[in-house]
């Protein structure tokens, strides 16, 4: 927590279905599944830590080891994910993209 209130922002990569069942209740967090990465990661900001998360802290260890020659070297990953988060008491909230998150993903076909 304390990285986030010095300015890390929080990238969840797990897949949306996960994070409409449980997802961090913090102020800033951005949404950008795994499986859409590829397309968006020019939306990583380079000039702030970032907090690679996931559900146990398999996929963000993934991500976040791919993307540290390609620049992101002030990121580290959240070990054991938003499980060991809620362990340790601090804030989820349950359902959906609340108002604190946003996503990095192209809109819907029809929008």
């Amino acid at each position: 927590m304390e990285m986030l209130r010095e300015g890390a922002l929080l990238v969840d990569v797990r897949e949306r279905d996960e994070i409409a069942a449980a997802a961090f209740g913090v102020e800033e967090v951005l949404v950008l599944p795994l499986s859409e990465a590829e397309g968006h990661l020019e939306e990583l900001p380079r000039d702030r830590p970032i907090i690679w998360a996931c559900r146990s802290g398999r996929r963000s260890r993934q991500i976040g080891e791919a993307l540290w020659p390609q620049g992101f070297d002030r990121a580290v990953n959240l070990e054991g994910g938003i499980i060991a988060w809620a362990r340790a008491g601090l804030p989820v909230k349950a359902g959906g993209e609340g108002e604190s998150e946003r996503s990095a993903r192209a809109p819907a076909p029809g929008r």
